[in-house]
């Protein structure tokens, strides 16, 4: 089987009617996160709500101010909207598709951590690199999840389409691929995102279930340009042709 890591977005789709479910690693493995980011987020502290959600104006922090615990609940492959998930285009996809994003995917939360995609979250708001109180998020879940990562992925193939500042969340200590992508012979940034989003996309349409498969799989926009291999890690690099 295939997993697929990813990364989350700044962005999130507001609402959700979702039921209630497991989360992976389950719930009270981040009770004191998740407690804490409540504690912030309820306090009436518009300088800390502020600086937690990275917002400038509070008028902003308003759509993520809400219970947790006590929200309605969205699958997390359809809570994000960003670049990558714009490419996504969960919504557009058939109902075989969407459940293979939720089977398939393991998107790395700011606030919940490791998640499958079929994982139902609140909507929510960290930016990128805050801790919330006194917990740094990339250490904590690192800490409390590295060894069940371990095991649940010993028996699958990885495919690592994170942006690498999550690889402080989790570090793959198995074999493992993942991609990078040219333009012009310089290594993108923002259109990064955009084609990690494509490539998830066109893998979940076609269904993949191995590495094998997804290295014959024919992506429209991109070309292998090599592939590098370096102990566990195989990095295939693209070239973006328009």
């Amino acid at each position: 089987m295939l997993q697929i890591l990813f990364s989350p977005s700044e962005g999130k789709n507001s609402g959700g009617d979702a039921q209630e479910e497991v989360l992976f690693g389950a719930l009270d493995a981040r009770k004191e996160i998740l407690d804490s980011y409540r504690e912030i987020v309820l306090s009436n502290d518009e300088e800390a709500i502020k600086e937690l959600f990275g917002f400038k104006k509070f008028s902003e922090c308003m759509p993520y101010i809400v219970d947790i615990y006590n929200s309605p609940l969205m699958h997390a492959i359809a809570r994000y909207k960003g670049v990558a998930y714009d490419y996504l285009e969960y919504q557009q996809q058939d109902e075989q598709t969407q459940e293979y994003l939720r089977q398939h995917t393991l998107i790395f939360s700011n606030l919940y951590g490791p998640i499958r995609g079929g994982d139902t979250i609140a909507n929510y708001k960290v930016k990128q690199g805050n801790a919330i109180g006194a917990i740094a998020p990339e250490k904590f879940y690192k800490d409390r999840f590295s060894y069940q990562l371990d095991l649940y992925l010993q028996d699958k193939e990885v495919l690592d389409l994170r942006a690498g500042y999550y690889d402080k969340f989790y570090k793959v200590t198995k074999p493992y691929t993942t991609l990078k992508f040219l333009k012009n012979g310089k290594t993108v940034s923002h259109w990064a995102k955009a084609y990690r989003g494509i490539v998830l996309r066109e893998i979940a349409k076609a269904g993949i279930d191995s590495l094998d498969a997804f290295n014959s799989l024919e992506i429209e926009g991109l070309n292998v340009h090599e592939i590098k291999k370096t102990k566990n890690k195989t990095e295939i690099v693209y070239n973006i042709v328009e």
